[in-house]
């Protein structure tokens, strides 16, 4: 029949000049034998349609009927697939769609209507009905692409020109769903078993994934999954971890519960991918977040935050950040927390007075462990960085003053000779490292007078580890606190360098001598403004010294006319040549110490008394120089009777039986520690340093401004001043100055000044 038609189509096309009754004709530019001749096409209408066999549409569907029910009932189709196919275009080409489709329709639906019988056998368990309804379900999905595969011409013609009608596919969908799915009883043994079984994988056991995933697709392609399964589905894990979450948090440690919150994500991520719908994955994720983590943040940081960082569980504060950085305001209550917990531990470190002699090297080591868990737990979160120097800053500055001392003797030790536990690549990563606490201080007035008199000691007694390391920390310290800091510091160093080449001069200048002496003499030529001020103590030198001295000052004063030179005794030193049973030794000791030993070249045995009137020494300072000798290591002088203190009245004679492996012997160390005296007038020094410039910068503010009221005042005080002080600090000075005639109290308004000029 195709065939014909096909045949009539080549028929119709001839070439004629006239048009068909109903043809349509045009010009046609076909050769022809003479020159310059042209023919028409014309196309014709088709002849009429053949009409079908009488029957032929009733025989045909009963024939489709049959191989839809073999396909519905799994049994052999009597005909060839090819010859279905043929007959569904035969009938759509003669106008039978619309019939065709509805008694496909009406088998497909009477076939799905039977099937709930079925699921209405209540000896069903659970998982059976599940299997049962799995089962019949991909038995209809098979079904549903055999007969669409037969009926594809209806599908692709009739069902695609009428948008109203659904497809074959989606009308078998429609039809499962709504004599299926819809029915409440199935649907809720459904959705029931469903939940079951996710609950017995949720609690440890092994399930049937295949199954689940089979009938969640199921529901997926039914557009029922949201409104019949998920809601449910987040409810019951609503309520799973509501009570997980209370129960562990009581009953596990805070390591413990974060990897079981790690672990529950980890499944349910897990769960997605293999059964779930993936539009369940926001809020089944946010679900188990907010049950497990967010209802139990601030139990989970005063549980186990202090006890993480005092471990240092690296791997646990990472999982704790990572965990806290997927809920809302987790990582701002995280922050908070690890801001109070450095202010705390800092604080112990730094107000603790019995710490004081580690309390520097604490510090490094917990800014080292903080910047760590920053770097490797916290992502090197800006705000966590900017949180721990706020915190550092804070408790650093609770104790005024004892840090910067700390850390400038801290400083000091590691630049002192003798320090063999660093190589120089070390030690200038641990002045980086004392440079970053050093920044967190206000009060950097006391850290400079105290380095300042470590430096001094350390420059003029020699002890100097190294000079480039010295420079280095000048030059740190230069770039941190601007040249203003520095600028004594460095003058110390250039008072050291000027003197080094007087001594060249000065040792020309001897071998000139008609009388040299037999005393080589170093002077170093400190200028007052420079240095740290020391009191001035009268010794009685030997007459070998002083004259030495002498011809030093003429020597001196004849190049610069016009200085004025004051010896300073207290950190000279001397080597001493001294000659024991054992041999000769070379005794490396202070001034103080050399005019003790010198004494018994004149007698054998000495009282305290006698030595401190033969010397001048003040009496302190004697006692620590007496105890050096006779009381220390190497002792070159024996005390009667023994004992580690001097008293009054205790006599001393020489050691003639000292033994010591070393020919040279420092013993002058006793000069490189601190007194109390001297830390106390430092400090005092540094509070009157800060009265001047106090009283400076209120002069220079009222001077500009010529009327102020008091809070102004203070408060541009506090703007310029660089260290911390208190307002009843400043009201006594600004009284101070009103006294002195610098400024006046306004006459009508008292809380108002007027500078004087």
């Amino acid at each position: 029949m195709a065939e014909d038609t096909r045949q009539d189509k080549r028929a119709s096309f001839s070439a004629f000049t006239e048009h068909g009754t109903n043809g349509v004709a045009r010009t046609s530019a076909l050769a022809s034998g003479k020159t310059g001749a042209s023919k028409k096409l014309v196309i014709k209408n088709f002849k009429d349609r053949p009409k079908l066999a009488e029957n032929y549409t009733e025989d045909t569907w009963l024939k489709l009927r049959d191989a839809v029910g073999a396909i519905q009932n799994s049994t052999s189709i009597k005909y060839n697939l090819e010859e279905l196919y043929q007959a569904v275009e035969n009938l759509c080409s003669y106008k039978v769609s619309p019939t065709l489709y509805k008694q496909l329709r009406q088998v497909c639906e009477d076939h799905v209507k039977a099937q709930i019988h079925q699921f209405r056998e209540e000896y069903l368990d659970n998982l059976s009905f599940l299997k049962r309804m799995n089962r019949c379900w991909q038995d209809h999905c098979r079904q549903t692409i055999m007969i669409r595969s037969i009926f594809l011409f209806l599908d692709r013609t009739y069902v695609l020109q009428n948008s109203l009608l659904p497809s074959i596919w989606d009308t078998g969908l429609e039809l499962f769903r709504t004599h299926i799915v819809s029915d409440s009883t199935v649907q809720k043994r459904t959705v029931e078993g469903l939940l079951e079984q996710i609950e017995l994988e949720r609690n440890g056991e092994t399930i049937d994934r295949s199954l689940l995933r089979s009938l969640l697709g199921m529901l997926s392609d039914l557009q029922v999954y949201k409104d019949c399964f998920e809601g449910r589905f987040l409810t019951e894990t609503n309520r799973l971890y509501a009570a997980e979450g209370q129960r562990l948090m009581q009953e596990r440690d805070v390591p413990e519960y974060l990897h079981h919150v790690a672990r529950r994500l980890e499944e349910e991520n897990d769960r997605l991918v293999c059964y779930l719908d993936h539009s369940t994955q926001r809020p089944l994720i946010t679900c188990v977040e907010s049950q497990l983590l967010e209802q139990h943040m601030t139990a989970i940081l005063q549980k186990g935050l202090n006890n993480l960082l005092d471990e240092n569980r690296v791997t646990e504060l990472a999982l704790l950040y990572q965990l806290f950085s997927k809920v809302t305001g987790g990582l701002q209550t995280l922050l908070k927390f690890w801001r109070d917990y450095i202010k705390s531990f800092g604080g112990e470190i730094v107000c603790t007075p019995e710490k004081d002699k580690d309390m520097v090297q604490d510090l490094l080591d917990f800014k080292d462990k903080m910047d760590n868990v920053v770097q490797t737990c916290f992502a090197r979160n800006e705000a966590f960085i900017n949180a721990m120097k706020e915190a550092f800053e804070t408790f650093i500055n609770k104790r005024p003053n004892k840090p910067a001392e700390l850390i400038a003797k801290y400083v000091d030790s590691k630049l002192r000779a003798g320090n063999k536990e660093a190589t120089e690549e070390e030690l200038e990563r641990i002045l980086d490292k004392i440079m970053i606490i050093f920044r967190f201080i206000h009060g950097k007035d006391v850290f400079e007078a105290f380095y300042k008199k470590d430096l001094a000691k350390r420059l003029l007694v020699g002890k100097s580890a190294s000079v480039d390391a010295e420079k280095s920390m000048l030059s740190k310290l230069k770039h941190e606190c601007g040249a203003a800091f520095t600028s004594k510091l460095e003058g110390m160093f250039k008072d050291m360098e000027l003197s080094k080449d007087i001594m060249i001069q000065f040792k020309q200048y001897m071998q000139n001598q008609s009388d040299p002496s037999n005393i080589e003499l170093t002077v170093n030529i400190l200028t007052m403004g420079y240095w740290p001020s020391y009191t001035p103590m009268e010794v009685h030198l030997p007459t070998e010294m002083v004259k030495l001295q002498e011809v030093f000052k003429v020597f001196y004063l004849g190049k610069h006319s016009g200085r004025k030179l004051q010896w300073q005794p207290t950190l000279g030193h001397a080597v001493l040549k001294a000659e024991f049973k054992e041999g000769k030794k070379e005794v490396q000791v202070s001034l103080f110490q050399t005019l003790v030993l010198l004494m018994f070249n004149e007698g054998e045995e000495f009282s305290m008394e006698e030595i401190r009137s033969a010397t001048g020494i003040e009496e302190g300072e004697l006692r620590r120089t007496l105890q050096s000798l006779a009381c220390g290591k190497a002792r070159v002088l024996n005390k009667n009777p023994r004992g580690k203190d001097v008293e009054d009245g205790d006599h001393f004679n020489f050691n003639n039986d000292f033994k010591h492996k070393l020919f040279r012997i420092k013993i002058n160390q006793i000069q490189m520690k601190e007194t109390v005296e001297e830390q106390v007038s430092t400090t005092e020094r540094v509070f009157q340093d800060r009265q001047y410039q106090i009283d400076a910068a209120v002069v220079r503010i009222m001077k500009m401004r010529k009327t102020l009221s008091h809070n102004l005042l203070v408060l541009e005080l506090y703007n310029q001043l660089k260290f911390p002080v208190k307002p009843c600090d400043l009201k006594k000075r600004i009284e101070s100055l009103i006294d002195r005639d610098y400024m006046e109290r306004d006459k009508e308004i008292p809380n108002q000044y007027h500078y004087v000029a």
